[in-house]
């Protein structure tokens, strides 16, 4: 739980982060790639917290759940690192920084 509660943080951090960016005419691609970055870690965490709770697991229903939802943070954190790259690769927007989430002058 207490990983849970922790990547919730993680996550809500990069989106003040993002939405004070956007406050600051940070840009809307970095206020994105910071929202990436963050749900990116964000799943890292819970994934890894779905796996200490997999030793708990008794039943062939609680291990299907359990492979469900694995199988779902996996694909979301997948999308949201194939987001970064793409934002990285191909910019649609003046204020993308170079290749770094730091704000240039």
């Amino acid at each position: 739980m207490a990983l849970q509660l922790a990547s919730a943080v993680i996550i809500t951090g990069f989106v003040v982060v993002a939405l004070v960016s956007l406050s600051t005419d940070g840009g809307v691609t970095r206020a994105r790639l910071l929202v990436a970055e963050g749900v990116i870690g964000g799943l890292g965490v819970m994934t890894t917290a779905t796996l200490l709770r997999m030793i708990g697991l008794r039943g062939w229903h609680q291990v299907l759940m359990f492979t469900l939802i694995l199988l779902l943070r996996i694909l979301l954190k997948k999308l949201f690192a194939w987001e970064k790259q793409r934002l990285f690769r191909n910019p649609t927007h003046a204020d993308m920084p170079v290749f770094s989430l730091k704000r240039h002058p």
